[in-house]
């Protein structure tokens, strides 16, 4: 009884967040209290469709994560490829290295970050943003993809060196196939990470014509404490839709294996 009373504080917890969040978006006087809106209304969502407010923070945010996402997840999987397959003194100490790392926080190294960014004429780029992004996810990403990489048998790499293939098109042609799941988990786990940051987009990018939305939601808390608690909602669950339907679309890969499909015989 003890851990169901448990689980169920624990769904509330994170349920009556979401509930508010729809119910408000629907509301045109929506406050912090969970309540049923009196005439439910999409005004909210007209108020905040305009290029201003949404599309044009959105689609920096897509260009900013989507870009650092795939930078990462090709740099990670080059990383891992060597940590996996070869057997060297300087590999635990190098992936303890790596795990320490991703303890750092960020707020620790961005004023010197900063600094370097004025000096190098990356601060209030997009592209140098997204470079940074990336290479903050990079250990962490580097740690999941190796193991991952561990999971695909050598026999198949050695089968597929026996008919030539270098070690590139054995990475490309016969690894990286073999675990989707693997790579689907790390990209998910890496613009999720990257969509939801604010402090280093708030930092790095000056114009409000380059600012993501998870730095233009600001926007919405006024002076003297007043929010618009409707039109913050309705935001919100536009922000979050592009992450649910990037979830939604390669979910299929996550619940898969290797699909070796009979290439390993006893």
């Amino acid at each position: 009884m003890a851990a169901d009373a448990g689980l169920l504080v624990a769904a509330v917890a994170f349920a009556v967040p979401l509930v508010w969040l729809v119910l408000s978006s629907l509301d045109a006087e929506a406050t912090l209290r969970v309540r049923l809106p009196k005439s439910p209304t999409v005004d909210n969502f007209s108020a905040v469709l305009t290029d201003e407010i949404t599309f044009t923070p959105m689609l920096n945010s897509l260009l900013i994560c989507g870009g650092a996402t795939l930078l990462t997840v090709v740099c990670a999987a080059l990383a891992a490829y060597p940590l996996s397959r070869f057997r060297s003194r300087f590999s635990r100490p190098y992936l303890l290295t790596i795990l320490f790392s991703t303890c750092l926080p960020i707020t620790a190294i961005m004023v010197p970050v900063y600094g370097l960014f004025v000096q190098v004429n990356l601060i209030d780029t997009r592209y140098g943003t997204a470079l940074f992004l990336a290479a903050a996810q990079l250990p962490f990403a580097i740690w999941l993809m190796k193991n991952f990489m561990d999971g695909v048998p050598r026999v198949l790499e050695e089968a597929a060196w026996t008919d030539g293939a270098s070690w590139s098109q054995t990475l490309l042609r016969v690894i990286l196939p073999l675990m989707g799941p693997g790579l689907a988990v790390v990209a998910i786990y890496t613009f999720i990470m990257m969509w939801g940051n604010f402090f280093v987009p708030f930092m790095l990018l000056l114009s409000p014509e380059q600012l993501p939305a998870s730095v233009s939601i600001f926007n919405f808390f006024g002076n003297y404490g007043a929010i618009a608690f409707g039109e913050l909602a309705a935001f919100s669950i536009l922000y979050s839709t592009p992450v649910v339907l990037l979830y939604i679309l390669i979910s299929r890969r996550l619940g898969g294996g290797f699909a070796l499909g009979g290439a390993v015989k006893g």
